[in-house]
């Protein structure tokens, strides 16, 4: 990342995710009242004063837990620390100075970066209460009095940190970066991916479903270029969903799609292929986005010969609707044919945004009419006058005709698949919108 790094670290229910939204204007960390609801780290773009920094939000930490995801959730939290120019304690001044913010206070102490001690939950306007005073025993210096939820004491925090950030050395952002949202059902191993691709445990990983619960952002340069990898939540059955997180989790991972460029649809291939993968996939698909089916746990089959040629046979019965879309067998844990998914993701992002001249496809257009002749009904014979491409990210065309009504879904499918023969338009879908002359 180009910018300086601050990190939000504390014990859990203190309100680091109010804080981190705050900070960022946006609801981008999942909050609730459960503790250790936050569990990887998440980042977010924070502006002040006419400078920019990250911030990153990181599950709470329990010093001395053995369950296996708060002590991974430490493990985040102390990466997080590792990476930050800067780092915001945070405190809860209901509950007072416990145990366990004296450990994580001796914790940043040893890692000599700068510390600024946040006692959250100051709610009232005015002079802090006494039990504020009590947050200097913990040797950070001053603390900032915040109130999270209200933005009370923000701007003094903000201004703390800031002195502590060096502007002067960050370089120039790139905007040549391809967003890949991985998405897929649980226990697929889409974080499994994300940490084989980062080299480090960049995700926390879990044979329990719906491990991963906010979408975490990694920045990945490689040769094939510049990738801002978005892991997501398990999608899963909406008669499964149950509880407020998960459901949190689901609309920040369709919020993912949206962003995205590509979508890299992780298949459990020790499963085959199930309904619910087609429900994901469709999400994708409805929005437009460039798409690479990924089957992963590949390592773990019993193979012969013919068994990926079968496997391919289900994938392109169960995804007829996005045909468009390569297939790779890969192994998030031994990186199996990981250059091939980096290929056909750079290949899905490139045809997305092709833009195609007016002329070269009325050309194609021409052709293709003179082919196949336009569907007719009661002596009146469709006529197309001609073509453009509107948009892209999907490629959108816009066919102009005397009668739209005339215009058949089968004469439209292959009109695009000509389009698709024609300037090579695999891993995207195709939108065909059609317009009667004289229609606005």
């Amino acid at each position: 990342m180009t910018k300086p790094v601050i990190a939000i670290v504390g014990r859990p229910n203190v309100g680091k995710s109010t804080l981190f939204n705050k900070l960022i204007g946006q609801r981008l960390s999942i909050v609730d009242d459960t503790p250790g609801v936050t569990r990887d780290r998440i980042y977010g773009a924070i502006e002040w004063c006419g400078k920019s920094a990250f911030v990153v939000d990181t599950g709470g930490i329990e010093p001395k837990s053995d369950d296996v995801i708060l002590s991974q959730m430490r493990r985040q939290a102390q990466l997080a620390i590792d990476t930050a120019a800067a780092i915001i304690l945070v405190t809860d001044l209901k509950s007072g100075m416990v145990a366990t913010d004296m450990e994580v206070a001796q914790m940043l102490q040893k890692s000599g970066k700068p510390v600024v001690l946040c006692v959250n939950k100051c709610d009232s306007v005015g002079e802090p209460p006494m039990e504020f005073y009590e947050f200097y025993n913990l040797g950070l210096g001053e603390p900032v009095a915040v109130s999270s939820v209200h933005g009370h004491g923000t701007g003094d925090l903000l201004d703390r940190v800031f002195e502590n950030l060096d502007f002067e050395n960050a370089p120039e952002e790139d905007n040549d970066v391809i967003n890949v949202a991985v998405i897929g059902k649980p226990n697929a191993g889409k974080s499994s991916l994300i940490n084989k691709i980062t080299a480090e445990d960049r995700c926390i990983v879990s044979d329990i479903a719906g491990t991963t619960r906010d979408t975490i952002d990694t920045l990945v340069e490689n040769q094939y270029g510049k990738f801002n990898f978005t892991d997501t939540a398990g999608l899963r059955r909406q008669s499964k969903i149950y509880d407020n997180i998960e459901k949190y989790s689901i609309l920040r991972a369709k919020m993912a799609i949206e962003r995205s460029d590509v979508c890299v649809i992780m298949i459990d291939a020790s499963e085959g292929v199930t309904e619910q993968d087609t429900k994901v996939a469709g999400l994708a698909h409805e929005a437009g986005k460039a798409c690479v089916l990924a089957v992963n746990k590949w390592d773990a089959i019993e193979k012969n010969d013919k068994t990926m040629q079968e496997f391919r046979k289900k994938l392109d019965a169960d995804f007829a609707f996005m045909s468009y879309a390569p297939q790779v067998f890969i192994s998030a844990k031994t990186g199996l044919r990981l250059d091939k998914l980096f290929e056909n993701i750079v290949m899905c992002s490139n045809n997305a945004a092709m833009r195609i001249r007016t002329g070269m496809l009325n050309e194609l257009l021409a052709q293709a009419t003179t082919r196949v002749q336009p569907p007719s009904d009661k002596g009146k014979r469709l006529k197309i006058f001609y073509m453009t491409q509107a948009s892209v990210k999907p490629p959108t065309f816009v066919f102009f005709c005397n009668d739209a009504e005339l215009f058949h879904f089968s004469y439209q499918r292959y009109l695009e698949n000509r389009i698709r023969e024609a300037f090579g338009l695999e891993g995207t879908p195709v939108r065909i919108i059609v317009r009667e002359r004289g229609e606005k």
